[in-house]
């Protein structure tokens, strides 16, 4: 039994708040270049909602996959400035950045040898696998990039539910200077019980830098809110240090 569940589970007298954390680094709200947000009005309704659940500072990190999101640094930085103008427009006194969320394939590789990788503060980089099978190269991708000054995280390791008969991996691939980011709505069950299982172990086992929304639309907003009143959840965010609140006034590289 996972510690965060033994005691009552009754709801907390007040709901967990997202300011322990203050920054969100992984989320897709910029206006219509991937799966999230589809247009302005909407972001602007999801970045007020992260706001009133607490949050202080959005890096919001599109897609980067070649198969369906062919996304550029350019095309990034475009929206950005497009969604912090209409932010000033509508007095929303929230700081937003961007970078990106990689899929590991050959045209992230290019990237790579590129140079040309968004980044996170302190040229973090946020990468993603297949849900269906690990990546073939990950690990010397992951020491090309440390090799090239880069630090990878590693999105939602809860979600590759092929690495949780061989524990020991998750120690591996942080053996190799990536951390691991857990997606906050595995921890509601959005994903289903064998990805929240998998996220509280890894929590059990201190494997956990960063927690991340991964916003895409106006359901997994309400989700984040319901999960606010589960005091379970207020442990997590009682026992456990993350490093979100780092980046607070760091800038993206």
């Amino acid at each position: 039994m996972f510690s965060f569940l033994k005691k009552n589970p009754s709801p907390p007298a007040t709901p967990a708040d997202y300011g322990a954390l203050q920054v969100d680094m992984h989320s897709h709200l910029l206006p219509g270049i991937d799966d999230g947000s589809p247009d302005m009005d909407t972001t602007l309704q999801l970045i007020r909602r992260l706001q009133a659940m607490g949050y202080r500072k959005l890096i919001t990190t599109p897609h980067i996959y070649w198969d369906y999101y062919r996304n550029t640094p350019a095309i990034i930085h475009e929206q950005l400035a497009l969604v912090r103008q209409a932010l000033a427009a509508e007095g929303l006194d929230v700081e937003l950045d961007a970078a990106a969320e990689y899929f590991l394939d050959e045209h992230f590789e290019q990237e790579l040898q590129d140079g040309t990788l968004l980044t996170l503060p302190g040229r973090h980089v946020l990468v993603e696998m297949s849900f269906f099978a690990p990546y073939p190269n990950l690990h010397q991708t992951l020491f090309n990039l440390r090799s090239a000054g880069y630090r990878p995280i590693l999105a939602h390791p809860e979600r590759y539910l092929y690495l949780a008969g061989d524990f020991g991996q998750f120690d591996r691939i942080r053996s190799y200077g990536c951390a691991l980011q857990v997606n906050i709505l595995s921890l509601s069950g959005h994903y289903g019980k064998p990805v929240k299982n998998l996220a509280l172990q890894l929590l059990e086992h201190n494997l956990v830098d960063f927690l991340g929304t991964d916003l895409h639309h106006a359901r997994h907003a309400d989700t984040l809110d319901k999960l606010r009143q589960e005091s379970f959840f207020k442990r997590i965010l009682e026992k456990h240090t993350f490093k979100n609140q780092e980046w607070l006034i760091n800038q993206t590289a």
